[in-house]
């Protein structure tokens, strides 16, 4: 499986908040898919698009509700179209087929078109030990592979590196004159990576979709580079998560309309390719071999929790990260682990397992941002307070992660809470505390003394190290309450 940094969240998002040209990448990047996306809803009449949202919202909630039916009808129809489907419990079992074709097909050169999944299972690295040749095809991960970086962002995977830097890039890996000319990098892309679909004996594709009622691989993209990798090379190999499954080819309609302008604002991607397993007699080109290999990996635990099943409706439009302002403040590669931003605080914890990635859910003001924007109107903060839950309370002891001095920080504030003249004790020896802050020389207290800024207290150090913390009011409400300057009166 891909490396998993999801504990080093605070310490790397801390660091990306000081990276200028990340924040530019990202203000750039980020903000204009959102502007298209808008224009999108509103030349379809934001009637029509609630529409929409709620057929495919309707669509994923059955399939997944009946999700082995429509994987025994998937593996029907790709039988019956000559394909080979596999099911791998997690990444180890989905590499190992993927290795086992390998060596019983002598692959030598493999060309890979976008596969999520795939980062997932760590799945290049496997091939190369195996001595593959192994090149990605969109251009936004030929970036980041030539860069030994992963991805960050769902569906621009290098929208943190300048034209600058992939000039670089291009310069240090191809060999080529430093260029920063657009055009000229992807054209030098482009001449590289023909030669080698041309060579490639292996395709492996991702897939949006998969259409149970006849066995179709759906992928859509903009560069054609998918429907090369399943087509010129003799063998195919299609890798994605079992929640992708969806039941009709009129289904996917509704998909198609909603995904690309969800994700960047396009009407309709360049490029919608549909493989039904191989190559038949009197086709003119296509792979002698179909795999389709499914992947559970954690998912099945997410199907088996009613509270987080809903992560399963995600078609990784990306639109939650375009939107969010913690993503676009920190980037994809703070999250530590391939599934960024909003939904991937939700996913990660529950494919890596939660003690491991309990600093995720944190990563969220709860604005609900996400949940307006997403097309399948999935409820991500819902999802985000359930795992905090678990992090704090859980009784099992392999998802709660919060450290006993957080538990009994909380049992002992609920306790002093209880108390109403420990609370006035505690108001007054605060207030005392406060009036000796204004003669301390460097005071965290504002000048008006309404704030506190960078409070250099245990408790609330982390707090004041990014947000002010108001002060204590000169009286309580109760002593506004005795004194009848408020009496609680309603006007209604």
């Amino acid at each position: 499986m891909a490396e998993i940094k999801t504990s080093e969240f605070a310490a790397a998002s801390a660091s990306a908040i000081k990276n200028p040209q990340l924040r530019r990448a990202l203000d750039r990047v980020g903000a204009g898919f959102d502007v298209a996306r808008r224009e999108r809803i509103n030349e379809a009449t934001q009637e029509a698009w609630e529409q929409w949202r709620q057929q495919a919202r309707d669509i994923k909630v059955h399939a997944i509700e009946h999700l082995d039916y429509y994987l025994d009808l998937l593996h029907t129809n790709v039988t019956a179209a000559g394909g080979h489907l596999h099911f791998a419990k997690d990444a180890d079992q989905a590499n190992e087929i993927v290795a086992h074709i390998v060596r019983t097909r002598n692959i030598k050169v493999a060309t890979k078109s976008k596969s999520m999944v795939s980062e997932e299972l760590g799945l290049n690295p496997v091939l190369e030990s195996l001595g593959v040749e192994v090149f990605e095809t969109d251009l936004g991960e030929y970036i980041i592979q030539l860069a030994e970086e992963t991805p960050s962002h769902l569906v621009a995977p290098a929208l943190h590196k300048s034209k600058e830097d992939v000039a670089e890039l291009f310069t240090e890996k191809l060999g080529i004159p430093y260029d920063e000319d657009i055009y000229h990098m992807a054209a030098t892309a482009r001449t590289v990576l023909r030669d080698k679909f041309m060579e490639a004996d292996l395709g492996i594709s991702g897939a949006n979709f998969v259409v149970a009622e006849t066995g179709s691989l759906v992928i859509i993209t903009n560069e054609g580079n998918g429907r090369l990798c399943t087509s010129a090379p003799r063998v195919h190999i299609g890798i994605t998560g079992m929640e992708k499954v969806i039941p009709s080819m009129q289904d996917l309609s509704i998909f198609l309309k909603l995904l690309p302008q969800s994700a960047t604002g396009q009407r309709i991607t360049s490029y919608v390719s549909m493989t039904t397993g191989p190559r038949r007699s009197d086709d003119e080109d296509g792979p002698e071999e179909f795999h389709l290999i499914l992947v559970d990996n954690g998912r099945s635990a997410m199907l088996a929790d009613p509270a987080l099943r809903e992560a399963l409706y995600c078609i990784r439009c990306g639109a939650c990260l375009n939107i969010c302002p913690v993503y676009k403040r920190i980037g994809g590669h703070a999250y530590g682990w391939v599934y960024p931003g909003p939904i991937g605080a939700v996913v990660s914890p529950m494919l890596v397992g939660l003690p491991q990635a309990k600093e995720l859910p944190q990563a969220s003001s709860l604005c609900g941002a996400c949940r307006e924007a997403c097309p399948i109107k999935i409820d991500i903060p819902r999802m985000l307070l359930d795992l905090r839950k678990k992090t704090a309370e859980s009784p099992d002891n392999s998802q709660r992660s919060a450290p006993e001095s957080e538990r009994i920080i909380a049992r002992t504030y609920a306790w002093a809470m209880g108390r109403p003249a420990l609370v006035r004790l505690g108001h007054q020896v605060g207030r005392s505390l406060q009036r000796m802050l204004h003669l301390v020389p460097f005071s965290p207290l504002t000048k008006d003394g309404k704030w506190y800024r960078k409070l250099p207290l245990p408790v609330v150090s982390k707090w004041t190290s990014g947000r002010d913390l108001p002060s204590l009011p000169p009286k309580t409400f109760h002593e506004l309450w005795e004194q009848g300057i408020v009496d609680g009166s309603r006007d209604d």
